[in-house]
């Protein structure tokens, strides 16, 4: 019998009976299928030192034990820096104008959005834009320029009365005059 058909040959018998142990140990039964599948992950790189072993499902069951509360612990640790932070921040702002502002972010092209939030909504300098995008530095400020003008064409059309009697949407009404005046360069 190969190294795989053995592991293959333990999942099969012995996967079941792992979990419902594990479940006895977690409480939660996604953690234990969770840490049964990490110990036979475990067991498939180096399949002939497992095959080698006295009691294999023993083995499986020890690893996955401690992978369960090791993971328990770093919840622990992790719970607790949460709770010296604080409450998160407050739920984004629900006013016309700033949902106005997420669906005109969402017309525009992602190099732009992507641009425009990581330098306006989460305050990186233009250097620190390029290196998260990937881009230089002058392909930011393009796409930030552009961007800017885009936004506010479209935060304009959203203003006009007409948006809201032709019974269009704000979104497709704003993509729509956008793209016939050319005020959005799809390259960015």
């Amino acid at each position: 019998m190969s190294d795989g058909d053995l592991i293959s040959e333990l999942y099969a018998g012995c996967f079941r009976r792992l979990v419902v142990q594990l479940y006895a140990v977690t409480g939660d039964l996604t953690e234990a299928q969770e840490a049964v599948q990490e110990a036979f992950t475990r067991a498939l790189v180096s399949p002939r030192r497992f095959a080698a072993l006295e009691n294999p499902e023993a083995w499986l069951r020890r690893v996955a034990v401690n992978w369960a509360r090791s993971r328990y612990r770093r919840r622990r640790v992790l719970d607790g820096l949460l709770r010296r932070i604080g409450p998160p921040p407050a739920v984004a702002d629900h006013s016309p104008e700033h949902l106005a502002l997420l669906a005109a972010l969402r017309v525009l092209p992602e190099g732009q959005r992507h641009a425009l939030a990581l330098h306006y909504l989460v305050d990186l300098p233009v250097d620190e834009v390029a290196a998260t995008l990937g881009v230089s530095s002058g392909t930011v400020k393009s796409r930030l320029s552009r961007g800017r003008v885009a936004l506010a064409a479209l935060l304009a059309d959203t203003d006009t009365p007409d948006a809201t009697s032709t019974g269009t949407s704000t979104g497709t009404r704003c993509a729509t005059d956008a793209t016939e005046t050319g005020r959005i360069d799809v390259r960015s």
